[in-house]
Formats: C-alpha cells, structure tokens, sequence
C-alpha cells in the first residue's frame, strides 16, 4: 500500500454522497481546501466521535478556508441515517468499492482483535486549493483527531 504525501497531487475523485449525489473533489477545491478523512465504517462508536468533533469545529475550520468531506465504503442510505443522526454539518461519501482509498493508498491489511482483513486505515489529507496534499494526518486518536488537525492548521496558516 502506497499512501500519498505531502506534496503528491491528489486524486481527483468523484463519489455519491448520502443523497446519490455526485461530488467532485475538483468543484469543492474551487472554493475552499478540503480535509479528506477516511473512516471504517459510519455510525461505530470512533467514527461517531470523529465526525462529532469535526462538526463542532466547523467555523474554527472555516477560518482556515477548509471544509471537511469523509469518505468510507458505506453505502449512501447508511451515510444519510448517520448525518441526519448526528446533525453532521459536512459532506459523507460512498466509496463502495473503495477505489478512491485505493488511489490514496489508505486500503489494505488492518488486524483487530486477532482477525486480518482489509478496511480503511483512518487517515486525514488537507489538500490545497491547487490539488496539491499539504499535510497527512496518521497520528491521532478518533476523539483528538479535530484538534491536531486545527494544531497543524494554527500552526502553518
């Protein structure tokens, strides 16, 4: 697995979101810079409190010009259920067959409680408005997730 750095352009993909509707990551970066995070699966307890703390953190985010966008392989009905469950105030995308975490090098082997299988790695990139990848976030727990993100932002802005 081949993940992409800082510095590598970004894939420029296009997902359904939680309303079948196309999202392409080109048209979000003509406004604003993106911080893609993937995440394993939507509704489980880690990804509940990642999600939560990035909505509360929305304007603190906006001031830095960046808008949050997650991605899983749920389904779209699954990815609608957990925003409208949780008030999420932020875009959730479909990568079903999870070729966008491929083209990013954020699947592959992952090993819990004894059992290797492939999934999502929980990896965060804020890429530029020129499509570039600023900065990978890999270290970081699900509950602390927004403040190393805004750290980073406070810290390079």
């Amino acid at each position: 697995m081949e993940r992409l750095q800082a510095g590598d352009k970004a894939p420029m993909f296009e997902l359904a979101d939680a309303n079948e509707n196309t999202v392409k990551l080109a048209e979000l970066l003509q406004q604003h810079r993106v911080l893609v995070y993937f995440y394993p699966k939507a509704m489980t307890p880690g990804c509940t409190v990642q999600a939560q703390n990035l909505r509360d953190q929305k304007d603190k985010l906006a001031e830095h010009n960046v808008i949050s966008v997650g991605i899983s392989p749920d389904a779209p009905k699954r990815l609608a259920k957990f925003t409208e469950r949780d008030e999420l105030n932020f875009t959730l995308l479909s990568d079903e067959d999870h070729q966008v975490a491929d083209q990013f090098g954020v699947w592959g082997p992952k090993k819990f409680m004894g059992k290797e299988y492939d999934g999502i790695h929980r990896i965060s990139f804020l890429i530029e408005q020129d499509g570039t990848i600023s900065q990978v976030f890999d270290k970081f727990k699900t509950k602390n997730h927004h403040e190393v993100v805004l750290d980073a932002l406070n810290d390079n802005d």
